[in-house]
């Protein structure tokens, strides 16, 4: 086999996994498959020969493409990181896509990345890189411009503000859907207190409508059970456009309005309630969120 041929058949071994990396790093399926495309157009212009660790080197690569992802858009954000809801990975809701199982190992569910938007572009990094896929520090280092003490000292930051978001939930998938079957209905009938009797008194629903507004208004966090009940109701119009999926390895839905998806909702659950809904209305973003799956549905 050519030496071209046989790079290319590495390289693809390890696509998965560098996908994976970036978005955990991006929040961005697109943003991620355009990184590891960037990645190989590196790869394939180098001599990876006296490469001893490919899978490592690979790694370094993709970490570094997104790091200058992260900061460019830290340098071309013209206010500051509000509401911000990730892109997320949307398959039906019985039958999820083997190669998105394997970029959500790990629970990457929305209400991480979201947690992870809120870190400096260093800070996700170093925690993303160590705690997630166990690269040393001495290896990370070089990739922020730091010592290995300072890129630890970076993880550790990104690891308290971390801590909680990614827990497993421990409500079964079965009553999950139980759990969001309710909440449609509640917000389809108008029904304040069976809203309530299904959030968490902490719940926080956060919405991103992105510059602009959507049919459900701006971006915008609400905290508190009586909050977040009162903003479902006005959900009510919308409600019957709702299709089930899975929405980052969890039970959610797609709202469509006619034809047009116009939010994606996910959902984490705590304690036989829901914790938290994250909400994405904008449609610039949307428009990258493959919903091909869900046309059969």
């Amino acid at each position: 086999m050519p030496d071209a041929d046989l790079l290319a058949e590495r390289f693809e071994a390890h696509r998965g996994h560098l996908r994976a990396v970036a978005y955990r790093m991006l929040g961005s399926l697109a943003e991620a498959e355009d990184t590891v495309q960037d990645a190989w157009l590196r790869v394939a212009r180098a001599d990876p020969a006296a490469v001893e660790n490919l899978g490592g080197w690979l790694t370094t690569i993709v970490a570094r493409l997104a790091l200058d992802r992260l900061r460019s858009r830290a340098a071309h954000r013209e206010e500051p990181l509000g509401v911000h809801v990730p892109e997320p990975i949307v398959d039906r809701p019985d039958n999820v896509d083997p190669e998105h199982e394997a970029i959500l190992a790990d629970s990457v569910g929305l209400a991480m990345l979201v947690v992870l938007e809120t870190l400096t572009p260093a800070e996700r990094l170093a925690f993303v890189l160590h705690d997630t896929f166990g690269l040393p520090f001495d290896e990370i280092a070089p990739i922020v411009e730091r010592s290995p003490t300072a890129t630890r000292q970076l993880a550790s930051r990104a690891r308290r503000r971390v801590r909680g978001s990614a827990a497993p939930s421990n409500v079964p998938r079965v009553r999950q859907w139980e759990i969001i079957d309710a909440f449609l209905a509640a917000a389809r009938n108008g029904d304040f207190d069976s809203l309530l009797r299904i959030l968490d008194p902490n719940v926080v629903a956060r919405a991103d409508a992105g510059a602009g507004t959507s049919l459900i208004g701006r971006s915008r966090e609400v905290r508190g059970a009586q909050a977040v009940a009162k903003q479902a109701l006005g959900f009510a119009r919308l409600a019957p456009g709702a299709r089930r999926a899975m929405v980052n390895g969890a039970p959610g839905f797609v709202v469509y309005d006619g034809p047009q998806p116009f939010a994606i909702l996910g959902f984490t659950f705590r304690d036989d309630s829901i914790a938290a809904i994250d909400i994405l209305t904008d449609q610039e973003r949307l428009a990258r969120v493959d919903l091909s799956g869900m046309e059969q549905t």
